[in-house]
């Protein structure tokens, strides 16, 4: 059999070889409950808090608002479904056509509910048009979600910009930052652990900033 050239580490990575040293111990010997009061769990409490705070620092985010998570998709959608309940009087929601199924699949979910979307179109290059999203924005905008970098084609959105016009309307600002996680520096994003050479047993993280719209 012929060896295998991998090219799809923006959809999932082997996990490294440190990530899987450390996380050995806690799948054979410190397998206690996090949350018990015994000593027995009470060590794996505070490797678990380790974990949160090299989240946090990656992520430039602060140890309380690092929730980890099962996957993407629940990751995505608890920062989206979050941001709607913050707001619920506000009915309108922006995204764009080229996101990741989990935020869009939601996102036409949210439409049968009674939400209004705007999906927002790229150019040649998969890059998003400010003015079209400013024109988008309205005082009944809810959410604006976007991811960072496109998984498939490499695009980096203007995310401070696209964040800028969000607070402008009061409107909450969520993305999907997964493919850039440890490529580029982050402040309070999504990532996904699967497409950072984490393990696949553990959860994906989602950042909630407690902090107000954008």
């Amino acid at each position: 059999m012929s060896a295998v050239i991998y090219l799809d580490n923006n959809a999932t990575t082997k996990i490294d070889p440190n990530v899987l040293e450390a996380m050995l111990p806690y799948l054979t010997e410190y397998y206690g409950n996090p949350s018990s009061m015994h000593s027995f769990g009470g060590q794996v409490g505070k490797a678990l808090k380790q974990a949160h705070g090299q989240v946090a620092e990656l992520l430039g985010a602060e140890e309380s608002e690092v929730i980890f998570t099962s996957c993407g998709t629940e990751g995505n959608n608890t920062a989206i479904r979050a941001a709607l309940a913050a707001q619920p009087d506000r009915k309108h929601l922006i995204t764009t056509q080229v996101e990741h199924a989990c935020v869009l699949n939601l996102f036409k979910q949210l439409e049968k509910q009674g939400y209004t979307v705007t999906y927002l179109s790229v150019d040649r290059k998969g890059q998003l048009d400010l003015m079209e999203l400013e024109a988008a924005m309205t005082g009944n905008t809810a959410l604006v979600s976007t991811m960072y970098a496109n998984n498939e084609t490499g695009t980096v959105f203007p995310v401070e910009q696209v964040g800028a016009i969000a607070k402008e309307y009061g409107a909450t600002f969520h993305v999907d930052a997964v493919q850039v996680a440890g490529k580029l520096p982050l402040n309070l994003k999504t990532a996904l652990a699967t497409a950072v050479h984490s393990a696949k047993a553990l959860p994906p993280i989602a950042v909630c900033p407690t902090c107000p719209p954008a």
